[in-house]
């Protein structure tokens, strides 16, 4: 898998989607924002124009998997729905666990303060962040633990 490059990450809901991008050489995820769903079309088309503003390389798709680690349904719509997108964007995707990610977003927020509207507005994008950041620090040790055996 490619190791540089700003990386999408997507928290797909039913009714938005929060997205997240690291910086170029992957050390930080932030936020980016928050779309209401539309019809899959129209949300591919979106994708694919941060994908090319921002010169995206990888996507990172959520996948929740509950603790009892067996997916349900929710997880393989979201499977569905990354498998019909993957014929409409040029870059790799791969799934990570999303799981309470959303829960760290509300903390987080509320601890800055961000009650009501305002955090529903952006807790999505958030907890694309969180799980965006956990897989960068992953991959990064990862990394790092090959060289090492060099």
């Amino acid at each position: 898998m490619e190791t540089k490059g700003k990386v999408l990450a997507i928290d797909l809901g039913e009714k938005r989607i929060g997205l997240a991008i690291s910086d170029a050489t992957r050390l930080i995820a932030a936020a980016h924002s928050v779309m209401q769903r539309k019809s899959r079309r129209e949300d591919y088309a979106r994708y694919g124009r941060l994908i090319e503003e921002q010169h995206i390389t990888l996507l990172v798709m959520g996948l929740p998997i509950p603790l009892h680690g067996i997916e349900g349904e929710r997880a393989a719509w979201v499977r569905d729905y990354t498998a019909e997108l993957q014929e409409h964007i040029p870059i790799p995707v791969v799934f990570w666990d999303e799981s309470l990610s959303t829960k760290q977003a509300e903390a987080s927020l509320f601890e800055r303060g961000r009650q009501g509207r305002r955090m529903r507005d952006q807790v999505d994008a958030v907890a694309a962040a969180v799980f965006l950041q956990e897989f960068l620090d992953v991959q990064r040790a990862d990394t790092q633990g090959d060289d090492s055996n060099e």
